[in-house]
């Protein structure tokens, strides 16, 4: 379900912007946190998959495997909050709160894809 919110642009005209439009654009007003949170979440799993496939690919493995995902799941995210849509921190709860939301469902996705990436192209 796409919930919309209605907004006026400059003629006065009525327009119907989506989570997903103000999610890709960038300073966009998040009036209910909660949808700004669910973005976040989303993202996360969009990343966790991405990177999974990229380092099965590669192929990266071990520690620096898990913890250059973390640094690139966590960097991506906190750019997208700070940078591009440039919240305030302290409405969600500060930074250490928006840069958790979701990563241990992201981790989990990202562990289940990079490992069978890895394992169906580098063991015979």
């Amino acid at each position: 379900m796409s919930r919309m919110r209605t907004e006026k642009n400059g003629n006065g005209a009525k327009y119907e912007v989506t989570v997903w439009t103000r999610a890709i654009t960038a300073n966009s007003e998040w009036p209910d946190k909660e949808e700004f949170l669910d973005v976040i979440y989303w993202a996360r799993q969009a990343i966790g998959i991405i990177v999974g496939i990229g380092w099965g690919l590669i192929p990266l493995k071990g520690f620096i495997a898990l913890l250059l995902f973390v640094v690139v799941n966590a960097g991506i995210t906190y750019l997208y909050f700070s940078n591009f849509q440039q919240i305030d921190e302290e409405e969600y709860g500060g930074i250490w709160e928006l840069t958790k939301e979701g990563f241990m469902t992201s981790f989990a996705g990202f562990l289940v894809t990079w490992i069978i990436i890895y394992s169906g192209l580098h063991f015979d």
